[in-house]
């Protein structure tokens, strides 16, 4: 069988939940007040706990903002007493369900000390398990809910105690193994596997059907047995010879006896498809001033280089695809933003692929992609929620994401089945919002005043790039006339007005300056300079007031007051997903108006806080990348272990390009860069680590016989910039680049050199009386884990700063060469201390400080 498969779901086991059958159940109703407490004690799960003290509430719902702290949990309680007369209901399925509806956002439910469930979504139904010796009959039990919440808590519906049916008791899961069929001596089948866990401990009578289909929705093959479903694990298996590499089986599970049917997705193995790039039909009508080089024809070696092999290696290729597909295969995710994740994947493997080809990410590029497609419903949905909650919470959000993904893997593969969902999607949001009788109001479809929804400009503003209809460039002044919607966000009419975003809708930065990608998508494709002005007040107030040292703005996700940017874990600073949506907003202005000013900013971010927050030894993110603290490095699934990636992989964008038509050196990393002059390829070689004070060379590799220009950046921080061409010093004039006209040949050589002095940064209102120190782009940090005490007792010198190469044996599995040693004054006594790269430090789990205390 020619077949490339890969199984997709080994172990996938979702709990099932549905509302309870009519008829079925007679349940027992929890009514009355809770008590509420908005302290997080752990025992407060245990039923012996005094209560008495605490506030007492009637309705299972809460929302002040003044009480909302850092703290983000809280408990409810209750005590009842249940009737023996409900042990009736367990001789049904031998099991109870503790049915509450939803909850906002996440929970941990106890029933007398013991955890029965816990959901992290807001958007999914609870129906937690209670067997019969869980409960204190006709006397009094103890219900306890940690609550976890972002300043609004509630319950959807008045819990109850119902008798199970099987959409609560009955897990699923699908795999596929290799089969030998005996007797036979080559393997031409593979064995389809369904797993059915029945919590229940009786024995329940089913039909199994298993339909195959192809990509296409042709279907192969019919499967029916009956079966019967034993208390614990149930394996069924069916062998199946295909010649198709693309597989995917709906299974059905019939129990006639309950009026219970269930269907359950699994796909597997995918298309491996010859990529041919697909061009955008629409150009931008606004004036380019920097062309990013194409992907393909650059290579970014040296520091940067070896975070993006990092990414690459250690965060793209293990990332968990079962967990950010299942909630399309089987709808719902198992959290509200869980839909996010797949397209954020795509665009950043797609880019990551597109600069440094692998096979194996390849694999994963296409197997992601082709199976998000097939989960995508007839009328166009590509969510991951339940019917009746379509396009509540974070619906349109993942619809964004998954938008810019397949648009991203269209471009770079000409796969059309993925701008044919891309277009599903948007008629389908067009269909659902507008200003038309029937049709819902966007700002009302996601979180942060609107801004949630209204995103998916940037994503409407790509479909129009590729397919060409102006119907979607239309609906993208819809979706920004509706920032003027009541209660909409206003986010244009308040920039102009104030000049400051945190006074934009709730200040929240990540969907807000997503927002500010759709608009100047819209700007670049119309050449309407209204779209631009408020995006340049926005960043020029970020830059002012609201930027941290590192390249990375908000604190608690929030653009703060002016120049109030703390620095330590507890202020949630730095959020992954604003650090990189800076990034891309830096890029798109730099695009435009190839100015340095935007340029040093991305490169403030790269070589600080973008990289700083992802650990190339494990592939781990930090959520909150503090300055002061430790960085909290996990490999679970979070919207900035996706984001961050992102942010990694479109570094190569700008490290090289064409600044006014003219072959740029921007970052100066080693490397190779290629770039069409006169109709003619011509490539260049850089060397040389400038990080470590060597010169930067740079060799021309192919002859031109008419003369070219070269620009040259003179970064902002640098000291004694000069430049030599084949032995010959150039005049240097003064500004941010500097161009050099002449009729280049192959082997000529273009010697540049800077120093770094170091720069002394103030700690403003947030750190008064300390200082950071900057060399070059990166700010140097100290890190407990090499100096082996804290920072709390080091005073530095602010006259008298002086930074020399650390001959420093560094600590196992540490990443980077840079340190450096600084005298300070620790305890009283002076003493060398050793600052490395921010980016480097804490990545052994060391507590970091960046701002230090002056003398």
């Amino acid at each position: 069988m020619k077949m490339k498969m890969k199984k997709i779901f080994p172990v996938l086991s979702l709990a099932l939940t549905f509302s309870v059958l009519q008829g079925w159940a007679q349940p027992f109703v929890i009514e009355g007040p809770w008590k509420l407490s908005f302290e997080d004690n752990q025992t407060f799960s245990q039923p012996n706990i005094d209560d008495s003290g605490w506030e007492s509430i009637n309705e299972l719902s809460w929302s002040d903002d003044h009480r909302t702290t850092a703290n983000r949990n809280l408990w409810i309680r209750k005590k009842v007493v249940i009737p023996s007369s409900l042990k009736s209901e367990f001789k049904k399925s031998g099991l109870l369900t503790l049915s509450m509806g939803k909850i906002l956002q996440s929970d941990n439910t106890f029933l007398n000390g013991k955890q029965i469930g816990a959901t992290g979504s807001g958007d999914t139904y609870r129906n937690y398990l209670v067997s019969v010796d869980d409960i204190y009959w006709d006397q009094e039990n103890t219900i306890a809910i940690r609550v976890s919440h972002w300043g609004t808590f509630k319950i959807s519906k008045v819990p109850m105690l119902v008798a199970a049916e099987p959409s609560t008791f009955f897990q699923y899961s699908a795999d596929i193994k290799d089969y030998k069929e005996k007797g036979t001596i080559n393997d031409k089948e593979l064995l389809y596997e369904l797993s059915v866990i029945n919590k229940s401990p009786n024995n329940i009578d089913g039909i199994l059907k298993a339909l195959v289909y192809d990509f296409k929705g042709t279907q192969l093959y019919t499967y029916e047995k009956n079966v019967q479903v034993l208390p614990g694990n149930n394996t069924y298996k069916f062998p199946f010879e295909s010649t198709v590499p693309f597989i995917k089986i709906v299974y059905t599970i019939s129990v006639p006896a309950y009026k219970y049917t269930k269907e359950w997705n699994a796909i597997f193995g995918y298309e491996d498809i010859e990529y041919a790039e697909a061009k955008p039909v629409v150009g931008y009508k606004a004036m380019q001033k920097y062309v990013p080089s194409g992907l393909a024809d650059i290579s970014v070696e040296g520091w940067l280089g070896d975070r993006l092999k990092a990414n690459t290696e250690q965060r793209l290729h293990k990332v968990d695809e079962e967990a950010i597909l299942a909630g399309y295969i089987n709808r719902p995710g198992n959290h509200s933003w869980i839909g996010e994740h797949i397209g954020k994947f795509l665009e950043a493997a797609c880019n990551a692929y597109a600069n440094n080809p692998d096979p194996g990410l390849k694999a994963q590029i296409d197997r992601c992609a082709q199976q998000l497609i097939a989960s995508q419903l007839p009328d166009g949905y590509l969510g991951t929620y339940e019917m009746d909650s379509h396009w509540t919470s974070w619906d349109v959000w993942s619809h964004r994401y998954n938008m810019m993904g397949l648009l991203r893997y269209y471009e770079l593969s000409g796969f059309k089945p993925a701008l044919a969902a891309s277009e599903k999607m948007g008629d389908l949001i067009m269909k659902i919002f507008g200003s038309q009788a029937g049709q819902r109001d966007i700002v009302r479809a996601g979180g942060h005043v609107g801004m949630a929804a209204t995103c998916i400009l940037e994503s409407m503003g790509e479909l129009y790039r590729f397919n060409g209809d102006k119907k979607y460039l239309d609906y993208c002044y819809y979706l920004i006339k509706s920032f003027d919607n009541p209660r909409g966000p206003e986010i244009l009419k308040t920039l102009i007005a104030t000049g400051r975003v945190d006074k934009v809708a709730n200040a929240k930065a990540y969907e807000m300056m997503s927002n500010f990608l759709g608009i100047i998508k819209i700007y670049r494709l119309t050449n309407d300079t209204y779209f631009l002005k408020p995006l340049e007040t926005a960043w020029k107030d970020i830059v002012d007031n609201r930027l941290y040292i590192t390249g990375t703005t908000s604190s608690f996700e929030h653009f703060q007051d002016d120049h109030i940017l703390p620095g330590t874990n507890k202020d949630n600073m730095g959020e992954g997903c604003v650090t990189t949506t800076w990034v891309q907003f830096n890029f798109q202005l730099f695009c435009i108006t190839g100015e340095m000013k935007y340029l040093d900013e991305l490169e403030r971010s790269v070589y600080n806080h973008l990289t700083g927050a992802e650990n190339p030894i494990t592939g781990g993110v930090s959520y909150y990348t503090p300055l002061m603290g430790v960085k909290p490095f996990r490999t679970v699934i979070t919207c900035c272990m996706s984001s961050v990636p992102r942010g990694i992989a479109m570094i190569p964008l700008f490290a090289n390009g064409k600044l006014n038509k003219d072959p740029a050196f921007l970052l100066y990393e080693s490397g190779n860069y290629s770039t069409w002059i006169d109709g003619k390829y011509i490539s260049f070689t850089t060397n040389g680590s400038f990080l470590k004070n060597e010169p930067v060379n740079i060799t021309v590799n192919d002859d031109n016989k008419n003369a070219y220009s070269i620009c040259f950046r003179r970064p902002y921080w640098a000291g004694d910039f000069s430049i030599v061409i084949n032995g010959k010093t150039q005049a240097v004039q003064q500004g941010e680049t500097i161009t050099v006209k002449r009729v280049w040949k192959k082997g000529d050589k273009v010697l540049i050199r800077f120093n770094m002095p170091v720069i002394l940064l103030e700690g403003g209102k947030s750190y008064p009386n300390q200082i950071a120190i900057q060399r070059g782009p990166q700010i140097l940090a100290f890190d407990k884990a090499i100096n082996g005490f804290t920072a709390d007792s080091v005073y530095l010198n602010a006259n008298n700063i002086h930074i020399q190469n650390a001959n420093y044996f560094m600590p196992a599995n540490w990443v980077g060469s840079e340190k450096f040693n600084v005298e300070a004054t620790v305890g009283g006594n002076t003493k060398n201390i050793i600052l490395v790269p921010y980016a480097d430090a804490s990545k052994t789990g060391g507590e970091v400080a960046t701002w230090l205390k002056k003398q």
